[in-house]
């Protein structure tokens, strides 16, 4: 329980940082599959396509335990006020008084503002495990949301998150699924969205500096 305790804090740590050290870490490799999901629970995926810079995954049917919508100009600080919540829930602050295993990854979906001084719009989630899901516990401001069979594309980068590197990373996904069918379906799918709407997938505790594997995703229907 202490190791448990422990991870859980740890994650916490990595989401309330400063980051700082975005800057020197931003180029270290990272391992094709997330190296933390060997040690805890992550949804599971078929790799369909690989391509140059991204893959292909399809996501079986999963549960998330969502924040509703917070509005902020900076992801960090966005992130950080949903894992606060999120947290919370997964101690016990929910109808059940029951505490949950941490997972991972930590999911933000971002619905990006239409100016550099605007707001964006955020949604963080929580994988919830799979001994979880036949009765996931309610909770005020959480909601629960199933995922059917989802198609998403993929971009792995290391480091620390920052603010600056998330428009980059989902700019540079975006490029390299230009002029492919994947592109054209991600299009399709988000035709309706003023500003595209992307998701980065965090999976390491503050303590790992080697391997760090941060994802942009973009969800889409085929």
């Amino acid at each position: 329980m202490a190791v448990f305790n422990f991870f859980k804090l740890s994650m916490l740590l990595t989401l309330l940082s400063d980051v700082k050290l975005g800057s020197w870490m931003q180029k270290e490799a990272v391992a094709v599959f997330p190296p933390q999901c060997n040690r805890i629970e992550c949804p599971t995926y078929d790799v369909v396509y690989s391509g140059d810079g991204y893959e292909i995954r399809v996501y079986n049917s999963s549960m998330w335990a969502t924040t509703s919508p917070i509005d902020d100009i900076s992801f960090v600080d966005g992130t950080r006020t949903g894992f606060f919540q999120l947290f919370n829930y997964i101690q016990g602050q929910n109808s059940y008084k029951q505490q949950i295993e941490m997972t991972a990854p930590v999911l933000t979906e971002i619905a990006p503002s239409d100016g550099p001084f605007c707001e964006s719009s955020f949604l963080v989630s929580f994988y919830v495990p799979k001994k979880n899901q036949a009765d996931p516990p309610p909770a005020n401001g959480i909601t629960i949301q199933k995922w059917g069979q989802t198609y998403v594309a993929v971009r792995q980068f290391g480091g620390f998150v920052t603010d600056s590197m998330v428009g980059v990373e989902a700019a540079a996904l975006s490029s390299s699924l230009s002029g492919t069918i994947w592109g054209d379906a991600i299009k399709k799918s988000h035709a309706g969205e003023i500003t595209t709407q992307y998701t980065v997938a965090q999976y390491n505790s503050p303590f790992e500096f080697d391997n760090r594997v941060n994802e942009i995703w973009f969800k889409f229907s085929m």
